[in-house]
């Protein structure tokens, strides 16, 4: 099993700023993720990074906006998040994989993220 606990949302107003956090822990993760959930979305790639590689990957509308990173000594993963805007609100959740293939099978139970113009 993977243990996936996500913090750091809130409310901000356009243009502001947010750091989310998701502590990992259990089994050995290869790739770790964010997703996003919105009114009336389905749920979306926001960013991915493979675990002790760093090779990222970005949906196309935060690109230059949004920065995923990782502590693999703590098991962390960071979603800087600069410049939000009002279309960026949505429950923002962690993933994880356990495949070297990045099948994301493992959830937090997300964190709120809204922004207000």
């Amino acid at each position: 099993q993977v243990q996936l606990v996500e913090s750091g949302g809130g409310s901000v107003q356009a243009g502001g700023s947010l750091r989310l956090s998701c502590s990992a822990s259990g089994y050995t993760r290869y790739c770790m993720g964010w997703f996003r959930s919105g009114s009336g979305k389905h749920r979306e790639k926001v960013a991915t990074i493979k675990v002790g590689g760093g090779v990222t990957e970005y949906a196309d509308d935060v690109k230059g906006r949004f920065s995923i990173s990782e502590d693999n000594a703590n098991g962390t993963v960071y979603l800087q998040m600069n410049n939000l805007k009002p279309e960026d609100t949505a429950m923002y959740h962690c993933a994880a994989s356990i495949a070297f293939i990045c099948e994301y099978n493992y959830w937090g139970r997300g964190t709120q993220v809204t922004v207000s113009s």
